[in-house]
């Protein structure tokens, strides 16, 4: 069995997120998904679960970070080349999303990013796989 990652994302607007990450192509595992919550297929290994502020309060004893003030975790998520993350990007920004900096060519690795309607910060990059070697 191959391993999967799950990050699990609290949302104010369950619907509101999910037809954000429906507009940048990703789409919703139903079986998952209900009124306190939603799958978001990524991959076949990797999936965002968008749980509402009382859904996710039942899995943490802390305080739920609100992402458009602070940042608790930055997920980075590849991508095949420059051009897929400049489109991940540009989709992003077309569905209620925001980016908080310039793309940064670094020669063997291009990068930018977006925050989704929550302010939840998505680092997307393409890395030469030469580079990786």
């Amino acid at each position: 069995m191959s391993k999967k990652v799950f990050i699990n994302l609290p949302v104010k607007d369950l619907e509101k997120s999910m037809t954000f990450y429906k507009a940048l192509g990703y789409s919703i595992n139903e079986k998952w998904t209900d009124e306190t919550a939603a799958s978001v297929a990524i991959s076949e290994e990797i999936y965002a679960m968008l749980l509402t502020y009382p859904k996710f309060k039942m899995f943490t004893p802390k305080e739920i970070c609100d992402a458009t003030k602070s940042t608790e975790v930055l997920v980075a998520l590849s991508c095949e080349n420059r051009d897929q993350v400049d489109e991940l990007v540009k989709k992003a920004v077309a569905a209620g999303g925001s980016t908080y900096n310039e793309p940064q060519d670094h020669g063997f690795m291009y990068a930018h990013g977006f925050q989704d309607p929550d302010g939840h910060i998505w680092e997307v990059f393409y890395m030469d796989p030469s580079a990786a070697e």
